[in-house]
C-alpha cells in the first residue's frame, strides 16, 4: 500500500509538471498558432524514442504525429488531444494568471487545464512511460497533438485524416468526461440561406421588396417542417436538432432591406447523413413558394456522426480497465458538442472520447482539472494499451 501511494504521488507530480509546462505555452484561438507547444511535445516524444513528424497544412498551425511500431502484427491505436484553447476572455474574471498553473485544493488551474491540456499531459506521460518499458509488443501506437479544433477548421485532425497520415483501428481522443466514455456523437451540418429584395425608403415600404420578411417566411417554413419531423428522430439520449445561430439583414432602420442571411446548425443522429440533411433543408426552402431568383441555399460544412459498438475491442478494454483501476463500472455519456473524431466517422473504426475533467469547466474563466482524475486517467489508459497492444517490461 505504501509503495502504491508513493507511485501515485510521483505520477501526480509528473502530470502536474507536464501540465504546468503546457499551460505556460499560449495556444489560444484566435490566432490559432501552435508552433511552440507542438515543438515542446515533439521534443519530449523524440527523446522517448518515437518517430516524430510535424504535419503542417497552413503555416503556424502545426500538428505532431509520433509513432512507435512493434514487430508483431496488431491493432493501430491512436491517441489524440488538441493543443489549442479558446482565448482568455475577460481577464478580470480570472483569479490567477491564466498562463501560469495554479495548484490548489487538488486542482490545477489555468487556461486549457481541462480542455484539453489536462488530457494532453496525461497522453504525453503515457507515451513516455510506454517507451520507457520498451514500447508496444504488437501493432502500432500513434500519439497526435493537433491544432485547429476550437475553430472546427481544416488544418488539424481533418488534415491528418485527409492526407492519410493517421489511419488507426481505434482512435482515443482526450475529452472532459470525468474518466467515462463517449462512444457516440451526432453529426453536424451548417448551411447558409441568403435572400434578396429591393431597397426603398422606409416611408414607402411598398415600393421595395423586404428581404428580411422573405427570410422570415422561409425560416417559418423550415421551423414548421422541423417541428413535425425532428421529435421523431431520437436515439437513446441523442436527439436530432436544429438551431438558427445567426441572422443578419438590412443596413439602416429607415431603409427597406435588400439582403438578409441566416446560418443554421443541424445536429444529426449517427444514422443521418450530412448530404441528406442538406437536401432536406433545401427541399423545404424550394417548396416555400418564394421566387427562385430571390434566395440561395449554401452548404457551409459538415461531418457525419459516429457510433462505436459497446462490444468493440477498444471499448471493452476501457470497460475492463476502469473496473480494475477505478473499481467501478464505466458510464457511457451523451455528447452535446462535436470532437475531432468526426473526421473519422465514415472509416468504420472505434472512436472513443475519454479523459479527466468536467465539461462544465471548458471555455470558462478559472478553468481547472482534478489531479486525482489525471492520475486515474493515466492508470486506466496505460491498462488499456496493455490490453490492446501489450507493453514491454
Amino acid at each position: 500500500m505504501i509503495k502504491e501511494e508513493l507511485v501515485s504521488k510521483k505520477l501526480a507530480s509528473d502530470l502536474v509538471s507536464i501540465l504546468s509546462d503546457l499551460i505556460a505555452l499560449p495556444s489560444p484561438y484566435p490566432p490559432g498558432t501552435s508552433v511552440e507547444i507542438c515543438a515542446y511535445a515533439a521534443k519530449r516524444l523524440a527523446k522517448a524514442g518515437y518517430k516524430v513528424g510535424i504535419a503542417t497544412k497552413t503555416k503556424g498551425v502545426d500538428n505532431v504525429v509520433a509513432r512507435r511500431k512493434a514487430k508483431a502484427k496488431g491493432p493501430v491505436v491512436a491517441f489524440n488531444a488538441h493543443v489549442d484553447t479558446v482565448g482568455v476572455g475577460e481577464r478580470a474574471n480570472w483569479k490567477s494568471d491564466p498562463y501560469k498553473a495554479l495548484v490548489k485544493g487538488g486542482l490545477v488551474y489555468g487556461l486549457g487545464a481541462g480542455n484539453c491540456k489536462g488530457s494532453m499531459a496525461v497522453q504525453l506521460w503515457l507515451a513516455e512511460e510506454i517507451a520507457r518499458r520498451g514500447g508496444p509488443q504488437r501493432g502500432e501506437l500513434i500519439f497526435t497533438f493537433v491544432a485547429d479544433e476550437e475553430n472546427l477548421g481544416p488544418d488539424g485532425m481533418a488534415f491528418l485524416r485527409k492526407s492519410g497520415k493517421v489511419r488507426p483501428d481505434a482512435l482515443i481522443l482526450g475529452a472532459q468526461t470525468e474518466n467515462n466514455l463517449i462512444v457516440a456523437e451526432r453529426g453536424v451540418m451548417w448551411a447558409k440561406i441568403t435572400t434578396k429584395g429591393r431597397a426603398a425608403h422606409a416611408g414607402n415600404p411598398s415600393a421595395g421588396d423586404n428581404a428580411i420578411l422573405r427570410m422570415m417566411r422561409l425560416v417559418g417554413a423550415l421551423q414548421t417542417h422541423y417541428d413535425k419531423v425532428l421529435p421523431k428522430r431520437v436515439r437513446g439520449a441523442m436527439r436530432s436538432t436544429v438551431n438558427l445561430g445567426m441572422f443578419h439583414g438590412g443596413h439602416n432602420t429607415n431603409v427597406v432591406p435588400s439582403a438578409c442571411t441566416v446560418e443554421i446548425d443541424r445536429r444529426l443522429l449517427p444514422d443521418e447523413k450530412v448530404e441528406d440533411a442538406f437536401k432536406e433543408l433545401k427541399a423545404v426552402i424550394d417548396k416555400a413558394g418564394e421566387p427562385k431568383a430571390t434566395y440561395a441555399v449554401e452548404f457551409l460544412t459538415g461531418t457525419n456522426g459516429f457510433y462505436a459498438p459497446e462490444n468493440g475491442q477498444a471499448v471493452a478494454a476501457f470497460e475492463a480497465a476502469v473496473k480494475k483501476q477505478a473499481g467501478r463500472t464505466v458510464k457511457f455519456l451523451n455528447a452535446t458538442g462535436v470532437s475531432d473524431g468526426r473526421y473519422y466517422a465514415d472509416d468504420g473504426i472505434e472512436i472513443i472520447n475519454f479523459g479527466p475533467g468536467s465539461g462544465a469547466q471548458g471555455h470558462a474563466a478559472n478553468e481547472s482539472v482534478p489531479i486525482a482524475e489525471m492520475v486515474e486517467a493515466a492508470q486506466i489508459q496505460f491498462d488499456v494499451v496493455q490490453r490492446l497492444t501489450g507493453i514491454g517490461r
